[in-house]
């Protein structure tokens, strides 16, 4: 029976054309467990098929709504709510904001572990005369009735050999089976088997043996306490407890644990100290947390300014106001060394959100978060959904980066997540970073954001001296070996003076292209339009992109003459020629290739912190945030392929990454210096990194932005286009362009708009997929969001290019 309730739902699994919130009764069995923030199953579409969902809005029924027709909630998944009113409100806003559905946005912020999987279930019906049936359902039949309860279709397709499940619809349809959906949890939670006394523990007429009495009496002295803690101490098996249990002397009972690594706070540790620029900049920035409105600050400090102690002391000033702290890092790499920074300070009241986590170990992070247990979360952009109850402090350090920004739906930026929940909760934002970026910097200094400034590196560091290595000239005094005379000077003189050094090539792989000497065709990959790269590692030719991989040999696969040759470097190969030329350095390799295991990046960077290794090679990861004391020397060895890169934010990128890297070197006592190879010494980009200069970088870049209508002064919203047929998604693209077109000059005639496509993409095919693409330079307010999305529903209801996905990118990291 109903009750007088309704639901309003966000359902998962549904397209963007026909997203909203569905209305479902609720029956009067759930009236006292439903709650807005909680999960429920629901019958969806024609067949009903059962689909989770969550609880946006409760209310009474209205006289509006034909009751006749709602459906109503099956069951409800959870027992308290799992996200709070200020995170629905945010999926509402990155629904609007990132075209995305409700429950896509839902699923960004919860932890995988915690999501259910709707599984249909068979069973058999009682009372049923199997000899009608065919062989291969008796044996069906038979199975499912020896299991005495409903079995996971997947596990009977894999246990019968079937393709799929045509046989057990049709006994289903002839009324042999029954079937039905059911939520299951990807992660259960982890709990440790208790035991604790009852009321007859006391009695003394209840015959024990020597270890059971032993085992008794140390349950009744802890009041209650782990099996395996009792097993341990008495020296006993679970035999005896569960005597004891049969007994009715104790009792058995789950407690909930967290799978998290020790977290020690190191008491002995002396105070954060700050310079009088580090105090002036906490003291202004805690003023503007302790306001009562919104606020957000940029933080600029040169390389090994002191930002991090920055944060620290402010931190220490606000932990115990009862409001969340949230610290962003852009890179897993990075987030070792905060951890360890951290828990050493502040023990375990800090947690950790990032991929490299096991399901399991994300689930309990996020309940110890929900459960006021962690007061400070440490993680990559994921973190900024961290469910604190109320938010005090976000800091995104390095808040230039662009792994803050979602390549995949719902396509956020973690800065914009930041600003809403500081906006929700009234706290402040800290964006930090030695190279802004230039729409940062511009809000900063136009007086949008407040702007503290670190001028000096802490302590007695200095910055290093840079020198720029011409590799034209190199090669014409007869260097081939791809790194400069004064580079190799310098790693020799490091490695006799045990110091450290850290290579920089932003290319992993051995090769980064293979050709053929004869027709010179490059070998391609089969699924993507991008040519493969040899992996010394493993002997094979592989596809950044896809995935595909293929095992090496010197046949061309175009003209079938053995003469291949390689080209390019990568990660792999500037390793294999370092150890060459220096056989007993100890070299470490850090990409993406080398960190695949789990805890790669935090054993990685201890043992390089620990000087185990001599040379760190690295694509970028090593290039921000970290700090060695005891690197000296840094080498960039492949400056242009990042500088001339088909996009307007190159030189950023570039830049930053110059100015980063440069700043790893010199750190500690000692000065140190960095190299800088390239064919194009004398670009200006270069020689600004080169002097750690970002003003003079900002006031050349911004204005180009502003003559070519970049941001700050414009958003670019790029449309994407991706089909299996090259022709059908170009129609696609002209055939949305039109329609945008159309609506915007008869609906939104005041908009102003600048419209560039369709053209392809920069890798035009990727996953045997043709993409193009339109970039429109807009203002991104709610008029051109309304327009947007009308479009975009409108043209999905094109069954012509219907094989043809879309979808649009709101300042995407390329154009």
């Amino acid at each position: 029976m109903n009750s007088d309730l309704t639901v309003k739902v966000a359902v998962e699994n549904t397209t963007y054309v026909f997203d909203k919130l569905f209305d479902y009764l609720v029956p009067s069995a759930f009236t006292d467990l439903v709650q807005v923030g909680k999960r429920v199953l629901i019958p969806f579409g024609r067949g009903n098929k059962k689909k989770q969902g969550i609880i946006f809005e409760l209310s009474p029924v209205s006289d509006d709504i034909l009751v006749e027709k709602l459906k109503s909630v099956c069951s409800v998944l959870d027992d308290e709510p799992v996200l709070s009113k200020e995170l629905l409100e945010l999926a509402e806003f990155m629904k609007e904001h990132y075209f995305c559905t409700y429950y896509d946005a839902v699923k960004t912020m919860l932890p995988a572990g915690i999501n259910y999987k709707i599984t249909t279930l068979y069973g058999v019906r009682e009372g049923i005369n199997e000899e009608e049936l065919s062989e291969e359902q008796q044996r069906i039949f038979a199975y499912l009735h020896s299991k005495r309860k409903a079995v996971k279709s997947d596990k009977l397709l894999d246990d019968f050999g079937l393709d799929n499940t045509a046989v057990l619809e049709d006994m289903v349809k002839s009324g042999y089976l029954y079937k039905s959906d059911e939520a299951f949890r990807r992660v259960s939670d982890a709990v440790m088997k208790m035991a604790a006394p009852t009321e007859l523990a006391d009695s003394d007429n209840i015959k024990l043996t020597e270890k059971q009495k032993a085992v008794l009496d140390l349950i009744k002295m802890t009041g209650g306490t782990s099996v395996k803690e009792v097993c341990y101490f008495t020296g006993v098996t679970t035999g005896v407890t569960d005597a004891l249990y049969k007994k009715g002397l104790i009792y058995y009972y789950d407690e909930e644990v967290f799978r998290i690594e020790d977290r020690t706070k190191d008491e002995s540790l002396a105070p954060v100290a700050l310079s009088e620029q580090q105090q002036t900049a906490c003291d202004n920035l805690y003023a503007e947390y302790a306001d009562s409105k919104p606020h957000t600050s940029l933080l600029f400090g040169v390389t090994g300014s002191g930002k991090t102690s920055v944060f620290m002391k402010l931190i220490e000033r606000v932990i115990n106001d009862n409001k969340g702290i949230i610290v962003m890092v852009p890179e897993i790499s990075l987030t070792p060394q905060f951890v360890s920074t951290f828990s050493k300070r502040f023990g375990e009241q800090i947690a950790v959100f990032h991929s490299a986590l096991s399901l399991g170990e994300r689930l309990d992070e996020y309940k110890r978060v929900k459960k006021g247990l962690a007061k400070i979360v440490i993680g990559t952009r994921s973190a900024v959904f961290a469910p604190f109850k109320k938010v005090g402090l976000i800091i995104m350090d390095e808040e230039q980066e662009y792994s803050y920004k979602s390549e995949s739906s719902p396509r956020y930026h973690a800065r914009e997540i930041a600003k809403f929940r500081c906006s929700y909760d009234n706290a402040l934002l800290v964006l930090s970073s030695a190279t802004p970026s230039v729409e940062s910097y511009y809000y900063a200094e136009n007086g949008r954001y407040s702007l503290n400034t670190l001028t000096e590196r802490y302590g007695d560091a200095v910055l290093p001296k840079v020198v720029v290595a011409d590799m034209n000239v190199e090669q014409q005094n007869g260097n081939v070996t791809g790194f400069s005379e004064t580079l190799l000077e310098n790693l020799h003189y490091n490695l006799e003076n045990n110091k450290q050094s850290i290579l920089l090539l932003n290319r992993r792989g051995h090769n980064t292209f293979v050709t053929c000497r004869m027709c010179g065709e490059p070998v391609v990959c089969p699924n993507c339009s991008i040519s493969l790269t040899y992996h010394s590692a493993n002997r094979r030719l592989m596809c950044h992109y896809c995935g595909y991989s293929a095992p090496y040999t010197d046949e061309c696969p175009s003209c079938h003459s053995k003469s291949l040759r390689f080209g390019g470097t990568g990660t792999q190969k500037a390793e294999s020629e370092i150890s060459e030329l220096f056989p007993d350095a100890r070299i470490l390799r850090m990409d993406t290739d080398a960190t695949s295991s789990k805890s790669s990046y935090e054993r990685m960077i201890t043992a390089f912190a620990d000087g185990k290794y001599d040379i760190l090679v690295g694509t970028q990861m090593v290039a921000k945030g970290l700090n060695f004391p005891n690197v000296t020397l840094v080498g960039v060895l492949n400056t242009d392929y990042m500088l001339y890169a088909d996009d307007y934010r190159s030189y950023e990128r570039t830049f930053s990454l110059l100015t980063q890297v440069v700043g790893r070197s010199g750190r500690g006592a000692s000065k140190g210096m960095a190299v800088i190879q390239s064919y194009t010494p004398d670009n200006l980009i270069i020689s600004m990194a080169a002097r750690q200069d970002y003003l003079a970088f900002y006031n050349t870049e911004i204005q180009v932005r502003k003559a070519m209508l970049y941001p700050p002064f414009a958003d670019i919203c790029v449309i994407g286009f991706s089909g299996e047929k090259q022709q059908l998604t170009m129609k696609a693209a002209n055939s949305f362009l039109q329609c945008f077109v159309s609506h915007a000059k008869s609906e939104y005639p005041a908009i102003p708009l600048r419209i560039l496509g369709p053209s392809p993409a920069s890798v035009v095919k990727v996953s045997n997929k043709f993409r193009y693409k339109l970039i429109i330079k807009c203002k991104n307010n709610r008029d051109f969001r309304t327009l947007l999305s009308a479009v975009m529903i409108e043209f999905a209801k094109n069954k012509e290019f219907g094989r043809v996905s879309t979808y649009a990118d709101m300042n995407a990291l390329t154009c």
